[in-house]
């Protein structure tokens, strides 16, 4: 690989304060330059480890046209970090004195830093789904989905007693999923909410999966349920409203809080789910809720 965007800072490489080319063919910043440079040379190796690897220090160093000091320096960062690993080079005739040279190659987290295309692949899925088996098809992947992530943890949340205690046992089994989750008391009731979405992308084309969850809260709750904001339409987190009923107040033990919306700023409708087998919903379902949240003009509930 020749063409990279930037090369180790000039006091690494022995270049002059104003600035050269390297034998890779691309200008060396001048001094001050020094941190941007740095990044993207690091950026640089891991790129030629993605690409050629496992490979050499020595290879790299030759590859870029920077000195082996300097690519150590790089590589050592790289490993400290968890982004590349070693292997021994395999050896080659009569085994020689000394240690084996080392081959570098990136691990699945340096492999991050270059992009994954799984939301693309995921929707592309969702979309054929549409097309092939209709709404109801899409809509029973988002039930299986979500039930999937919901019966790893019922046992958890279920042994609970009060609304309270199960909210809290539900965001601390949803922050082990990925989703970054906190529960705080906001008048007569408790919010859960989810600072992280892994399918985000997703869902803001697919509100199934959103609605979905919603449902699974109710049904793990025992409680109707209402979703007031998700990251998928662009809020800065997936808020579920849970209405406490005869229970008495206890101290709010987590340390995140939901993002405060902006009074000035009309929130769209949320969904309610309702608790399956209730007098007021028959099964789990989401629709429009008649609560206090106002939708907006042309924005959907």
């Amino acid at each position: 690989m020749k063409n990279v965007e930037a090369v180790e800072p000039a006091a690494a490489t022995g270049i002059g304060g104003g600035g050269s080319v390297s034998a890779a063919g691309v200008s060396t910043p001048p001094n001050g330059a020094g941190a941007h440079a740095d990044g993207g040379t690091r950026h640089a190796v891991a790129r030629l480890l993605l690409e050629q690897g496992p490979v050499t220090a020595a290879a790299v160093a030759e590859e870029l046209g920077l000195s082996p000091a300097a690519v150590r320096r790089h590589l050592d960062a790289l490993l400290a970090d968890g982004e590349a690993c070693t292997r021994d080079a395999p050896r080659r005739g009569r085994r020689g004195r000394g240690r084996p040279a080392r081959l570098f190659l990136l691990t699945e987290a340096g492999r991050a830093r270059f992009g994954h295309a799984y939301d693309d692949i995921a929707v592309a899925a969702l979309r054929f789904l549409a097309e092939h088996g209709g709404e109801q098809a899409v809509r029973a992947f988002a039930e299986r989905r979500v039930a999937g992530l919901v019966d790893r943890h019922r046992a958890a949340v279920t042994a609970r007693t009060g609304l309270t205690e199960r909210a809290q046992a539900l965001a601390i089994a949803l922050t082990r999923e990925g989703y970054a989750a906190s529960t705080r008391r906001v008048g007569m009731g408790e919010q859960l909410c989810q600072h992280h979405c892994p399918v985000a992308h997703v869902a803001a084309e697919f509100p199934q999966l959103c609605e979905a969850e919603t449902a699974a809260f109710a049904e793990l709750l025992g409680s109707h349920v209402q979703r007031l904001a998700t990251i998928a339409r662009g809020d800065a987190a997936c808020t579920t409203h849970i209405p406490l009923t005869g229970e008495t107040t206890t101290s709010d033990t987590t340390t995140k809080t939901c993002p405060t919306p902006d009074p000035d700023t009309p929130e769209p409708a949320g969904d309610t789910a309702r608790i399956p087998g209730s007098n007021q919903g028959g099964t789990a379902r989401t629709g429009p809720s008649t609560g206090s949240s106002q939708a907006t003009e042309g924005e959907p509930a």
